[in-house]
């Protein structure tokens, strides 16, 4: 029982850090913005998502 429940905290730890682990494996140059987003709001939804949308948008090069 231990196990299993272990097994699903660290399963639902990884998809709630999601949008970090994209923008990292991306190389953003914002990836530490997106991780504290994560963090602070990504227990609601709309941050969760926020921070989601802005790992996976494409950046601009000026």
């Amino acid at each position: 029982m231990r196990l299993l429940f272990a097994i699903l905290i660290s399963l639902l730890s990884l998809f709630y850090f999601l949008p970090f682990a994209i923008a990292f494996n991306k190389k953003r140059a914002n990836s530490g913005a997106i991780f504290a987003l994560n963090l602070f709001l990504g227990w609601s939804l709309i941050g969760w998502v926020v921070a989601l949308v802005w790992a996976l948008k494409d950046e601009q090069i000026l």
